[in-house]
This record gives C-alpha cells, structure tokens and sequence, in this order.
C-alpha cells in the first residue's frame, strides 16, 4: 500500500506574476528572482518529498504506481497514466491575458487527451479585485460573432465586451471549458482543473507573447456554465466531523476542513486527489504509516489505496481536499 505523500511546488515565471509570494514561500523556496505567477502544486515535474518515492516526479510516480495513485481511472483520463489534476496557487501582480481554455471534444480534436475546465478558490482579494467571467450579458448576438470579437482584439477594446465581477476572499469560482476570461491583480487564487495546459490567449495588453486568436474563436463559447459557486456546509449523521464543500463538478470536488486545535478528522481517500493546507500547523497519516506535516501551499497526494486519512491539527489550521469523481 503506497503512503500518502507531498509534492515541492514547481514554480512557474510569468510577467504578470510577483517577485515575493511571501507569506505562501520564501525567496530560498522559490529560488529565482524573476516574476512568480504560479505555484503548480500537482504539476508533472513536481518533485515527491517523502516516503519511499521521494526523488521521483509525480509524473513518473503516476506511470509507475498507477493502481495505487490513480485507480480504475475512466477512459478520458488515460492513457498515459497520469494525475488527473493540476491544483495551483496563483499570485497574479497584473493582469492575465484575456484568454480561454478548449472543452475535451475540442482538445481531442487537436490531438490532446483532454481539455481544461477550472476553478479559481479566492484566498485574499485586495480592494477593487475584480475577474473577466464570460461576456457582457448585455451585448447582442452581433456582437459576439468571431468577426466582432475579432475585431475587438486588434482594436484593443475586447476587455469592454467581457463581464467583469468582484471576488472577495472565500469565494469559489467556476471557469467552464470555453469560458473568455481573465484574472486581475491583488488576489491569491488557489486552482484546481483538469490536468492539461492549453491556454489560446486572445489579448495580452501589448505584451510580446504569442496570441492564439483563430483558435481561440474556435472555442470559445458566448454562454457558459462559469460563474460564482455558493458553499455548502456538509456532514452525516455517523459523526463525521462537519466540512465545507467549495465545487462539485463533473472533473473535480473542493471541500475545506476547519480544524481547532488538537482537533481530528478522517477524510475519505477512495478518489485520486490531494490535500492542500491553506493555514496553521497539521499532520497528515494513512493506516499505518507515519504522519507527515502538512505545509501550507503545498499539496499532499492521497493515494487510492487508502480508505481514509486522518488529519490531526497541531494549530487552529485549514486544509482543501482536492479531488476526482
């Protein structure tokens, strides 16, 4: 039975990214000095830090050990055998380009396993942090048509065409497939979507990075599901300690424990997924295994093989349970 195991982030530059993520890592953990725009937490080239397999990426633990990661994964997911999600955390200091993601029947028509539906989990948001969710529900049919949006790119205005919404720490956030979106600056977002990395960037305020604008015409979609997820406080009637359940959908469940201090919980661990400590001090411990400290910002993988983890708060702590239908 393989251990529950954590990953060291992998750190992406972006040029809208921050040159400190203090209080998340320290300038030694990031080990660049360029702009940081993300953390990927379950990224393939993250490195596995404790347990047997430490050394190895996930990628290569997801290919060696895919029974006891992954499962019985779905036909969609595999092959090659691989996590099924990238969970990330975001530090955007501008703004992302406006872009948008394939849904699978696209990406596969492009020759990749999957596409990238999301979810955006708001940990802090400054004053006037707002996103781009879609477009203006006001605008007419005309003009969404490929040729407006078109047309609004290369005159500069396609931020004008799009619905822009505040975010305020705690709020959960669903990005559709096929969704035009964009994320402003003064927030720390913790995502989690299905793993692929197509991104078709449609305008990127004149910075010199490639735009993908014919192909993001082809998918993107003038309505979808996106939009702000309501919280549901979950429990059961065997005592299982109470949790918040942030986004139940089709790729991906985001449930949050709030822990006091000595305080214990079991989490069910049927499912590939992660746990990922957001504050305070916590360990985390399969059947038999030794606990392992969960840092914040850095993600836990929760083997299959597993029926149930028990996390055990040192401090008052928060955790998020990350994981796949």
């Amino acid at each position: 039975m393989l251990a529950p195991f954590r990953l060291k982030p992998w750190f992406s530059p972006r040029p809208w990214g921050r040159r400190s993520l203090e209080p998340w890592y320290s300038g030694a953990q990031v080990g660049t000095s360029e702009p940081v725009g993300e953390a990927w937490l379950t990224g393939p080239q993250s490195i596995i830090e404790t347990g047997p397999l430490a050394g190895q990426t996930l990628a290569e633990a997801a290919s060696s050990h895919a029974p006891e990661v992954l499962g019985t994964m779905p036909a969609a997911i595999a092959p090659p055998p691989e996590f099924p999600l990238l969970v990330k955390l975001l530090f955007p200091a501008d703004k992302l380009s406006v872009q948008v993601h394939p849904d699978d029947a696209h990406a596969q028509a492009m020759g990749q396993p999957r596409g990238k539906t999301e979810c955006w989990y708001v940990l802090s948001a400054g004053p006037g942090a707002q996103i781009a969710l879609g477009f203006n529900p006001a605008l007419k049919p005309e003009q969404l048509s490929a040729e407006s949006v078109r047309a609004a790119i290369a005159a500069g205005t396609l931020e004008g065409l799009l619905e822009w919404v505040p975010v305020a720490s705690g709020d959960m956030i669903f990005v559709d497939a096929g969704t035009v979106h964009a994320i402003g600056p003064g927030m720390v977002l913790l995502e989690t979507q299905q793993t692929c990395d197509i991104t078709f960037r449609m305008y990127d305020y004149g910075r010199p990075r490639e735009l993908h604008v014919e192909n993001a015409l082809r998918v993107m979609k003038t309505h979808t599901a996106a939009g702000k997820v309501a919280a549901r406080k979950l429990g059961d009637s065997s005592g299982r300690h109470p949790f918040t359940r942030l986004i139940e959908q089709k790729y991906f469940t985001v449930d949050r424990y709030d822990l006091a201090p000595g305080e214990q919980v079991s989490v069910p661990a049927n499912n590939p997924g992660c746990l990922v400590a957001l504050s305070g001090a916590a360990t985390i411990a399969g059947d038999s295994e030794p606990a392992i400290d969960a840092l914040p910002g850095h993600a836990i993988v929760v083997p299959v093989s597993h029926r149930d983890l028990t996390i055990r708060a040192d401090s008052a702590a928060s955790l998020t349970h990350c994981w796949a239908p």
